[in-house]
């Protein structure tokens, strides 16, 4: 024999603390804060750091926890239910305009936009200034701490105000992942922000479902059915999780971009690994360890150190050796570009090698050193494949599998 689970307790399973969305929203602002101090004048920047701070807010005043304890502070059974609602009703509207601000930029003055904003500041500071209108009217003796909207739900006043701000979220929630669905349909849009809009536009998806169980309960509740766990065991994790993608969403494409410039950095640092040990045979000198310097400081000094040895070691360089080795490369199948990457390579060896052996000369080669000082990526590239460098020199007999192996 079957049973029919509970779903209520089948929910409790999957149950999400609202101090996990709470940490993941700390996180983005955390991340997004360096870059709202250095650029506070962008007002953008500050919007998104504000909206951050709000839905902070809202999930930890939402918090069974927190609920109680206001309402003992004020003396007040259930003030907490005008308070988040005010929250939550202002934190959609912020959404609203970000995305507005954000899609057309802080340059766009025209008349429309501008009545857009006003609209939706007037309506939504309305919503909020409505909500404690209707809290006072109201008769909600009884403090309820999960269950709230559901156990009020036929009671007059309290009714309307918990329509009013589950319609006010709906409305935001569905014009706001209208408006991003529409902005990541775009051409033209950097990959990372691409994915943020994603998230962001997923967030508010889920969102709806928070809405849809929240509105389902309360109209059961209207019509002499009791689904309730809707609203308490079914709701709070969807928020959380809509939470959570929104948070990621909006972080996305700052640190996205942040980690994908600092591994460029660090992956060209490494690069040029091979020229600068050659260069250091040259200079018997090492770069200084810095502890605290930045990836890119640190590319920059080791990029201006092998400059600074190979344009006198250019006098050293053998045109006649170099241009060989550039004909070879080219009748080995390399592309141009590569080939001279590997031509100056070899040249640079040998350079380097009669320097060794006469220390105190100072060459009689004029090399053009403009095209080697700006391609030493390429160059310090080509020194990681002894083989190729072989290759070229004419040291393998079958140079045709070489030249299949070059990248």
């Amino acid at each position: 024999m079957t049973y029919a689970m509970d779903p209520s307790a089948l929910l409790s399973e999957f149950y999400i603390s609202f101090w996990i969305p709470t940490a993941v929203l700390a996180a983005a602002l955390a991340i997004k804060l360096p870059t709202i101090i250095r650029l506070w004048r962008d007002p953008l920047l500050r919007a998104v750091g504000g909206l951050l701070l709000l839905a902070c807010a809202v999930f930890v005043f939402v918090t069974p926890s927190t609920i109680a304890r206001v309402n003992r502070l004020t003396g007040v059974p259930n003030i907490s239910a005008p308070w988040c609602y005010s929250l939550l009703t202002a934190f959609c509207g912020s959404c609203l305009l970000l995305i507005i601000a954000w899609r057309n930029g802080l340059s766009d003055r025209s008349a429309a936009t501008r009545r857009a904003m006003r609209w939706l500041i007037s309506c939504y500071s309305g919503v909020i200034v409505a909500l404690w209108v209707l809290f006072a009217l109201a008769d909600a003796p009884e403090e309820r701490l999960r269950d709230l909207d559901t156990y009020y739900a036929t009671t007059p006043f309290m009714r309307e105000e918990i329509v009013l701000y589950l319609l006010a979220h709906t409305v935001a929630a569905l014009i706001t992942s209208r408006l991003i669905w529409n902005w990541v349909r775009t051409d033209g849009l950097d990959a990372w922000l691409r994915w943020g809009l994603k998230l962001l536009g997923a967030g508010y998806v889920v969102n709806l479902g928070f809405d849809c169980a929240k509105i389902t309960a309360v109209v059961a509740r209207w019509t002499g059915h009791n689904l309730d766990w809707l609203s308490t065991d079914l709701a709070p994790p969807v928020a959380a999780v809509s939470a959570i993608l929104i948070a990621v969403g909006f972080i996305l494409p700052h640190a996205g971009q942040f980690l994908h410039d600092r591994l460029r950095v660090r992956l060209a640092h490494r690069e040029l690994r091979p020229l600068y040990l050659l260069m250091r045979t040259v200079s018997g000198n090492r770069l200084p360890f810095v502890l605290r310097a930045t990836p890119e400081l640190r590319l920059i000094r080791r990029e201006t150190f092998i400059r600074d040895v190979l344009l006198p070691l250019a006098r050293h360089i053998d045109e006649n050796t170099r241009r060989g080795a550039y004909e070879r490369a080219v009748s080995l199948g390399f592309n141009p570009d590569r080939a001279r990457a590997l031509a100056a390579a070899v040249a640079i060896q040998d350079a380097v090698e009669a320097k060794r052996r006469a220390p105190d000369s100072e060459g009689t080669g004029e090399a053009d050193t403009t095209e080697l000082l700006r391609e030493i990526g390429a160059v310090s590239r080509a020194l990681r494949r002894p083989e190729l460098l072989a290759a070229v020199r004419g040291g393998v007999p079958e140079p045709r599998s070489v030249a299949s192996t070059s990248p």
